[in-house]
């Protein structure tokens, strides 16, 4: 049986993801086809490199992200995202899609004509970097001649791939909107920010009827997109989320 994996980004909270492959392994479900925007994207790059779950979260809790010497000179973002390139490397070292253990496709946005591509072959670290460069925080990532940032922007939750290729697909949304009144909308920028949440949570959710299995922890509205000192809060949301879902629908994968 084809089984897919489609990993939504959201920064920090892609902890989560960790935690739903360790779920999904101890029931003996293994992933063969993986979809992953921004820091799905780095998750599932390193999940289809056969990179263990444990060694994964290793990874999310060391890198250091908002490291001085990241920071970016003379370019359009707070931090330059091509000096992340070597932490992949070490994990990916033939940085190729073809050299990965199962077939991968990463969402990246073309910030200058506005269109979303799909990358699935050729080199594979700098479009993980570019899925995952939060636009205004991270530098655009330069492919071919071409700029692209985070996939989110315009493919938040990646099934369209994984639909043709899988008998069953989970699905795995670590954005989930956060419930709020009018008074928590007292300015006009939190009205507009509030409206792009809406906007991006929609577009993800209208896919979740291609899934078998969608995976979205509630809690994670109390974690922040760059809050990395609760990686082990998420990756623990992720997994029991997941293990309770199992318990309840194991009969899916049969």
């Amino acid at each position: 049986m084809s089984i897919g994996l489609v990993l939504s980004g959201g920064g920090a909270r892609g902890a989560a993801h960790i935690g739903v492959i360790k779920a999904l392994e101890e029931q003996g479900i293994f992933p063969t086809h993986i979809a992953g925007t921004s820091s799905g994207a780095i998750v599932g790059a390193l999940y289809a490199a056969g990179v263990p779950w444990s060694e994964i979260l290793t990874f999310f809790k060391t890198i250091p992200l908002f490291h001085t010497k990241r920071f970016a000179r003379k370019k359009p973002g707070f931090l330059n995202s091509e000096n992340f390139y070597d932490d992949l490397k070490s994990y990916l070292p033939q940085d190729r899609f073809e050299d990965l253990k199962k077939p991968l496709f990463i969402p990246a946005a073309n910030i200058v004509d506005g269109t979303s591509k799909m990358f699935s072959k050729g080199q594979l670290i700098k479009p993980i970097i570019a899925s995952a460069s939060f636009p205004g925080v991270f530098t655009p990532t330069e492919i071919n001649g071409k700029f692209y940032v985070d996939g989110g922007t315009l493919n938040n939750f990646p099934v369209e791939p994984l639909i043709p290729k899988c008998d069953k697909i989970v699905g795995v949304y670590v954005n989930p909107l956060k419930k709020v009144t009018m008074k928590d909308l007292k300015h006009s920028y939190s009205v507009v920010e509030r409206s792009y949440k809406i906007m991006v949570a929609a577009e993800s959710m209208s896919k979740f009827s291609n899934c078998d299995m969608v995976i979205s922890p509630q809690e994670l509205v109390n974690y922040t997109t760059f809050g990395m000192s609760h990686v082990d809060a998420i990756f623990n949301l992720g997994y029991t989320t997941t293990k309770n879902a199992l318990e309840r629908d194991a009969s899916i994968f049969n």
